[in-house]
Formats: C-alpha cells, sequence, structure tokens
C-alpha cells in the first residue's frame, strides 16, 4: 500500500512514512494509490465483534508491513483501553429511525481521541524501533490539542507543540490543554483564530530547513493515520443498524471535514452509505460550497460551537482531489487560489460527484440553542452545541433509511452553552472533577512564523 498527495509532486510514501510525514513535501495531503474493499460477508461478520476487533480488520488493509498482526492488535487494544465505555462508541436511539452515536467516552471527551489514541500509540513503536525523536505541531479549534496531549504526554518518542487560538476554545477545552505538566508538552496561546493556527502550522511544514531541522510531524486531520482511525466507527455503527444488509445515512457536524471524509472512506470500502450529511455552524463555508459551487472564505465568525469555527476545511482538499478524477494539477491550483484570492469554483462535473455522496445543511447560533433545549425536553439527552448542529440538520435529513447524527463532544466541554439552553450545567465525570482547580501552564505567542519556530527550537529536547 502506497499513498500519494492529492498535488502530484511529492513522492509516494509506505503507510509509516506517510503516518511520521504528515502534510507532504508538496503541501499536499496523503491518500492511498487505492482503497481497499470488504465484501458484503466481511462486513456482516462485524456483528457482534468488539470495537478492536472491527478496528483491526478495517484498517490491516491499509498499514502494509508497518506494524505486524499481533503488534497491531497490541496497538489497537492500548489505544482503546482508556475508555470510559465498554462499546467504545455507543448508540443511542433519539427518534424514529434517529440515532446518536456517542463519541465522547474517550479520554479528553471528544471524537478526536479515536484517532489520537491510536496514532500516539502508532508513533511510539516506529519511532522507538528507528531510535528516533520527532517535534509534534499541531492546530486546534478545541478538541484536537488536547487529544494529543493527552496521547502523547510523557511519551519519550515526542515533543508535542499546540496552537490554539487564544480566548477562542471553551475553558475546559484550555484547561485540558494547558493543565498537563509532562515536560514534552507546550500549550501555545496564539492571537488569532484557528484558521490563523493552521496556517502558521502549514507554514512550518513548507519550510523544509525547519522542517528537516527539528524533524517535524503532524497529527492533526491532515494526517492520513487520523482519517482511518475514525473509519472504523462507521462500520461499527451501520452493523449495528444491519449493515450490510441495509443502507445507514450519518451527519457529521464539519470543522475541517476529516470526521465526514472518513464515511466517504467507508462508503468507497463497501459499506451501503447512503448519505453522508455534512453540518455546518454559522461559518457555513462547506454549505455554501454545496449550493453554489463556489468555495469562497467570509472570515470566521466565533459560536458557541467553537471546534467548528473553521474557513479552510483541509481534508476537503481530499474530497475535491476525488471529485476531480485524481487530477493532482487541478487541485494544486485551487489550493493556491483558495490562500492566494480566498477562494475558487468548484466545476459543474466535480460539483456533480460531491453531490452524489453528501448533502449539507446549517443550525444558526439560535437553531443551535433551541436544539439542544428540546432534545433535552424530548429525550433527556444532553447535547455539546456541535452535536446540536448535527442533530438539528439531520433532522430535515431523516427518512427511510437510518440516519446517525456523529456526537462529537461531551456536553461538559461546552458548560455555559448547554445551561444556557437548559438551566442544567452538565458536571465533569469524576476522573476530571479537579479540572478547575490544576495549575495552567501556556506560552502567549503571536501569530507569526518566525516567533513560532524560534519558540519549537528553544524548546525541543534534542
Amino acid at each position: 500500500m502506497r499513498y500519494v498527495s492529492t498535488r502530484g509532486q511529492a513522492p509516494a510514501l509506505s503507510f509509516e512514512e506517510a503516518m511520521l510525514t504528515g502534510l507532504a513535501r508538496d503541501g499536499g495531503l496523503y491518500l492511498p494509490e487505492t482503497i481497499p474493499a470488504l465484501t458484503p460477508e466481511q462486513i456482516a461478520a462485524f456483528a457482534g465483534m468488539s470495537y478492536e476487533e472491527v478496528a483491526y480488520h478495517v484498517m490491516r488493509p491499509f498499514i502494509g508491513d508497518a506494524f505486524g498482526d499481533k503488534e497491531f492488535q497490541a496497538i489497537i487494544a492500548r489505544a482503546y483501553a482508556p475508555f470510559g465505555h465498554p462499546a467504545r462508541a455507543p448508540l443511542k436511539q433519539l427518534a424514529p429511525n434517529h440515532f446518536l452515536l456517542e463519541l465522547f467516552h474517550g479520554p479528553t471527551l471528544a471524537f478526536k481521541d479515536f484517532a489520537m489514541q491510536l496514532i500516539g500509540q502508532m508513533f511510539q513503536v516506529a519511532l522507538s524501533r528507528r531510535g528516533a525523536r520527532v517535534t509534534i505541531v499541531g492546530a486546534t479549534s478545541g478538541d484536537t490539542g488536547s487529544a494529543a496531549i493527552e496521547a502523547f504526554r510523557g511519551l519519550d518518542a515526542a515533543d508535542v507543540f499546540i496552537l490554539f487560538p487564544e480566548g477562542r476554545v471553551s475553558e475546559v477545552q484550555r484547561r485540558q490543554m494547558t493543565t498537563p505538566d509532562a515536560p514534552n508538552i507546550h500549550a501555545l496561546a496564539v492571537k488569532g483564530d484557528f484558521d490563523d493556527c493552521q496556517a502558521r502550522l502549514k507554514d512550518m511544514f513548507n519550510d523544509h530547513a525547519f522542517r528537516d531541522e527539528v524533524r517535524l510531524a503532524g497529527v492533526n486531520s491532515i494526517n492520513w493515520a487520523r482519517v482511518l482511525a475514525q473509519v472504523v466507527y462507521y462500520f461499527t455503527a451501520a452493523v449495528s443498524l444491519g449493515a450490510p444488509h441495509r443502507p445507514v445515512s450519518f451527519t457529521v457536524p464539519t470543522g475541517n471535514f476529516g470526521d465526514i471524509f472518513a464515511g466517504y472512506i467507508a462508503k468507497r470500502m463497501g459499506l451501503p452509505v447512503a448519505d453522508l450529511v455534512i453540518a455546518t455552524n454559522q461559518n457555513d463555508i462547506l454549505h455554501r460550497t454545496f449550493i453554489s459551487g463556489a468555495h469562497v472564505k467570509e472570515g470566521v465568525r466565533p459560536s458557541i460551537s467553537p471546534s467548528m469555527d473553521i474557513q479552510v476545511s483541509s481534508n476537503f482538499e481530499r474530497a475535491l482531489y476525488y471529485a476531480y478524477g485524481g487530477d493532482a494539477a487541478a487541485i494544486a491550483q485551487q489550493m493556491t487560489a483558495l490562500k492566494d484570492e480566498g477562494g475558487f469554483s468548484v466545476s459543474q462535473g466535480a460539483m456533480h460527484v460531491l453531490r452524489e455522496t453528501f448533502s449539507s445543511g446549517r443550525a444558526s447560533e439560535e437553531e443551535t440553542s433551541a436544539t439542544i433545549k428540546a432534545t433535552h425536553a424530548a429525550t433527556g439527552e444532553v447535547l455539546c452545541p456541535h452535536s446540536a448542529v448535527g442533530v438539528k440538520v439531520a433532522s430535515e435529513h431523516v427518512g427511510p433509511v437510518p440516519m446517525v447524527t456523529l456526537a462529537t463532544a461531551h456536553p461538559a466541554k461546552f458548560p455555559d452553552a448547554v445551561e444556557a439552553a437548559t438551566g442544567i450545567r452538565p458536571p465533569l465525570p469524576n476522573r476530571m472533577s479537579d479540572l478547575y482547580e490544576r495549575a495552567e501552564r501556556q506560552t502567549p505567542v503571536e501569530n507569526d512564523l518566525g516567533a513560532l519556530q524560534s519558540l519549537i527550537r528553544e524548546r525541543i529536547q534534542r
């Protein structure tokens, strides 16, 4: 299994090389040359398997010889051992034909744990085998950062620097990033928004001299291994609802497009996915794209669902690559236009391909709050504001095919928004009950590439 860049100018890599590299040297994102398909019989056999067993069978065709079979099984077991629910990703019914997939039972109470716990274990094994150490830099709108810190803190193979937008994450999200005291962890509060953090991250990867000097690696959803880990729960949820014998649809609260792109990969692997619904908040560049065919930035507006406050959805590049039939030159041209001119138009043919798989919807701030309130009143379920965006949009798409909305975070990560909607302040789980008493450790930094690079050079353990 080899991996190629969406922009066509970087060498093909093995799974392990693509995982440790993150962003391709031409600025593109890695994708497998071919997508392995599972037969209906193989998918049907997942019924009754543990989450870990399904994860092994879904991911094994993608990893090549990076890990031996028993070694990979042990990595998976260690990754999901800290989860607080035996099903790892349990389903709950919200309404007739509408189900909630709870993805917040991991160590940091967000869906990012499914990928980050796994990638942390894979990095540790691969780097220990090589006798190597890397510098991991990540950009976060809230949840990726805490998940990365939890997965890599104390590991001896990596220094971790997480860039988050100062004042634009919830207090719980911030404290999850700033309270770990492991010496290899560094939380950097950037004066800007998430798109600024993500842009500086890409600038660092595109500065090849710096990249090689500090042995830069990335764990944002630009990293293929992150997307791959998220493919698994589409299979477990769909099989629970009767796949492969009947189709299932999914609605995904969407910021950086990685989670819903994992659903696209599951569909390409043979899972009978009827519809993938993109659910956006007021930062609705993806919804606007599907309406008009124009992908144009309009600036980020802070919301009560801050992890979705994004205008540059990096993984959309992967979907475009497939929609354009693998035309890497066209993708490179569009990404340049997005950076330099603030947007581009998607061709009619590519939009037709995208609309065959994806639908979209939008939830305003008022609609998000109303959904939290109404869902709690009707079912007793307390939704985080991101999950509420998904539930609101999903309710407009529920039909004869079962609809699964991905619940991406625990409501206690966003207590102010939940309390404003319901009058209830959701408590943190017992294992985090002292979070507000823990000492914080963070470094304010300007939205400046040179300042970030200097800080990283000073702090890495060489």
